[in-house]
C-alpha cells in the first residue's frame, strides 16, 4: 500500500530546488474523497508499553488496533490492517537493512521489527512514531493517494520529482499529527515525535522538505484532527519546500 518511499527519496537528494507548484490534473491528490471527512473520533487507547518482548508486542497490536478503529470511519471500503511481526532486517519499502526496531507498511500489514531499543525503553515515544508514519502507508494506500503519486508525469531532472516527493511525505507527517490526536496522544513537541518517524539509518534522506514545514504540517493535523487539513497537493511553494 505505500510507496518504496526511501527508494525514491534516494533518487532525488541530490536534485536541484523543487519548482514547488501547487498540483494539477490529479483529482486523486488534489481533492481526495479522504479531504471531505469530519475530524476522526477520539479513540481511547489504553496502550502500555512494558520493557519486555511480549509486552512490546502487546502494545504495538494495542496502537494498530486503535488506529483501525480511528480510521475506518474515514476512508471508503476500509479494510483492517494486521500487524506481522518479524526478524528481518531488510526493510519491506526500502531494501534497507535496519539495526534496530522498525516499522513499515508492506502490503496489507504492518511490518514490525522489534529490537532492544523499543522493548528495553521504558517510554514509547519511538515506537509510537514509528507506527504514525506506518500508519501514513495505510491512509495514503487505501485512498489512492499513493499509486496517484507513483504515476503522476514528472520532468525527470530531478526537480519535478523533489516537489513531488515533498508534498507527499509532508503529507504523511500531517497525517501522523491527526492520527495522533485521534489517539488521544498529547504532543508538546513535534520535533521529537518527527525524529522518531523513522529509523536513523533513513536520516540522509531529505524527503520531507525543511523541518520547519514538517513542523507546520503534522501540528496542523494534530490540531485539526481533520485528514482535510492534509492537503499538501494544492498548497504554495513555501509550505512545501
Amino acid at each position: 500500500m505505500k510507496l518504496a518511499g526511501a527508494a525514491v527519496a534516494a533518487l532525488v537528494l541530490f536534485a536541484g530546488p523543487a519548482h514547488a507548484a501547487p498540483v494539477k490534473g490529479q483529482p486523486r491528490l488534489t481533492n481526495n474523497a479522504i479531504y471531505k471527512k469530519p475530524a476522526l473520533k477520539k479513540v481511547s487507547c489504553k496502550a502500555v508499553k512494558g520493557t519486555t518482548k511480549a509486552s512490546t508486542e502487546k502494545y504495538v497490536k494495542k496502537v494498530v488496533s486503535c488506529l483501525n478503529t480511528a480510521w475506518k470511519g474515514a476512508i471508503d471500503g476500509f479494510q483492517p490492517v494486521k500487524v506481522h511481526f518479524k526478524q528481518d532486517k531488510q526493510a519491506c519499502a526500502s531494501g534497507n537493512d535496519i539495526a534496530g526496531s522498525y516499522a513499515e507498511i508492506c502490503t496489507q500489514a504492518v511490518d514490525v521489527r522489534l529490537a532492544d531499543d523499543w522493548i528495553r525503553a521504558k517510554s514509547d515515544a519511538m515506537a509510537f512514531a514509528a507506527l504514525l508514519d506506518a500508519w501514513n502507508g495505510v491512509v495514503q494506500g487505501m485512498t489512492g493517494i499513493g499509486s496517484a503519486f507513483r504515476s503522476m508525469p514528472n520532468d525527470r531532472t530531478g526537480e519535478d520529482m523533489a516537489e513531488q516527493t515533498h508534498r507527499y511525505f509532508l503529507q504523511g507527517d500531517c497525517f501522523a499529527g491527526v492520527s495522533a490526536r485521534a489517539l488521544g496522544r498529547k504532543i508538546t513537541d513535534f520535533k521529537q515525535v518527527i525524529a522518531g518517524l523513522e529509523p536513523p539509518e533513513y536520516s540522509y534522506l531529505k524527503h520531507n522538505g525543511k523541518l520547519a514545514n514538517r513542523v507546520y504540517w503534522m501540528k496542523k493535523g494534530y490540531q485539526s484532527g481533520r485528514p482535510g487539513a492534509c492537503n499538501t497537493w494544492t498548497a504554495p511553494a513555501a509550505k512545501v519546500a
